[in-house]
C-alpha cells in the first residue's frame, strides 16, 4: 500500500490514492493551509531533504529534516548503556539516517510526545524491530494502526532505569514527557515536545491548547502540569524545536511560568 505523507504536518497515511482529507490538520490544534492540503511520499521526501544531527550533551543528539519539513520538529536520541531511545519522530527516514542509527547501536525503544509528531513511527520501528510507546489516551490519533505500538495507560512508564515517560495531558490528553536522570551530568533533563514549550525567550515555558491557533490552557490544567511535574528534578528542558532549550534551572523556569500564567488568565478572569 503506498504511503502518503501530509506537508502541513507530517503525518503518514496507508492508501491507494492520494487521502482527500488529515484528520490531524483538520483539528483545532492543527491547521489546514490556506492553498489547502497537500501531499507529497517518502521517496519524494528522501529526494530533496536531509535530517542534520547535532550533539546537545554527552550521550544527547538531535536530529531536524532540512530544510524544514511539515511542523519542523526535532527528535532526539537518547544513548545510554542499555541502548538507544528515540523521542519523538520525524517523516523522513532515509539511508543515511538509517545508517548513522545502526552505527550508533540502532534502538530499543521509541517514544512520543503527541500525535503531532507520530509521522512515519510505524516505518521507524519496523525499520530497528523496536516498539512504539504512546500514551493510550490518544490512541484515536493513530492514523496507520501497526503491531508496533505499545498503549501505555496510567501517569508514567519506566522504559528503562532513570528514563521515565509522564503524562501530562494539556495539549493532548495523552501528552507526555521524558525524564532522563542522568541528563546535564545527572542533574536531570526533561525531554518535552510541545506539552511544556520552550519559548523564544529560553529561561521560559508555556503551555497551549493550540499553538498555531494560539489557543490557551485553563488555569486550572497548568496548575496540574506544573504539580505533576514539581517532585522530578531536572536542570534542563529541552523543547520541540532546534535551539529550544532551558539550559539551567529548568525546574524552577518551568514552576515560575506556570505561576506566571495562571497570574495572567486570573487577571483577565477579574471583574
Amino acid at each position: 500500500m503506498p504511503i502518503h505523507l501530509c506537508r502541513a504536518c507530517g503525518t503518514s497515511y496507508d492508501a491507494p490514492q492520494t487521502p482527500e482529507h488529515c484528520p490531524i490538520c483538520e483539528d483545532e490544534r492543527q491547521y489546514v493551509p490556506r492553498s489547502g492540503q497537500a501531499w507529497t511520499t517518502p521517496e519524494a521526501l528522501a529526494a530533496g531533504h536531509g535530517n542534520a544531527w547535532r550533539q546537545l550533551e554527552p550521550g544527547l543528539f538531535e536530529l531536524h529534516t532540512r530544510p524544514d519539513f511539515a511542523i519542523g520538529q526535532r527528535a532526539l536520541l537518547i544513548r545510554t548503556p542499555r541502548g538507544n531511545i528515540l523521542w519523538d519522530c520525524l517523516a523522513l527516514l532515509d539511508a543515511a539516517t538509517e545508517t548513522l542509527l545502526r552505527a550508533l547501536g540502532g534502538l530499543t525503544a521509541i517514544a512520543i510526545s503527541h500525535p503531532h509528531y507520530y509521522t512515519r513511527m510505524q516505518d521507524w520501528a519496523r525499520a530497528f524491530q523496536v516498539p512504539v510507546h504512546l500514551h493510550a489516551a490518544d490512541r484515536a490519533w493513530v492514523m496507520r494502526p501497526d503491531a508496533s505500538l505499545r498503549f501505555w495507560e496510567g501517569e508514567t512508564l519506566t522504559l528503562e532505569e532513570g528514563v521515565t515517560l509522564l503524562r501530562l495531558g494539556g495539549h493532548f490528553a495523552g501528552g507526555t514527557v521524558l525524564h532522563w536522570r542522568e541528563g546535564a551530568d545527572g542533574r536531570g533533563a526533561l525531554l518535552s515536545g510541545d506539552i511544556v514549550q520552550v519559548a523564544t525567550d529560553t529561561r521560559r515555558v508555556s503551555f497551549l491548547w493550540s499553538y498555531p491557533n494560539m489557543m490557551p490552557l485553563s488555569a486550572r490544567t497548568v496548575r496540574r502540569i506544573a504539580d505533576t511535574l514539581q517532585p522530578w528534578r531536572f536542570e534542563r528542558v529541552y523543547g520541540a524545536f532546534p535551539g529550544r532549550e532551558v539550559t539551567r534551572e529548568g525546574s524552577a523556569a518551568v514552576q515560575q511560568s506556570a505561576a506566571r500564567y495562571i497570574e495572567l488568565l486570573a487577571e483577565e478572569a477579574s471583574p
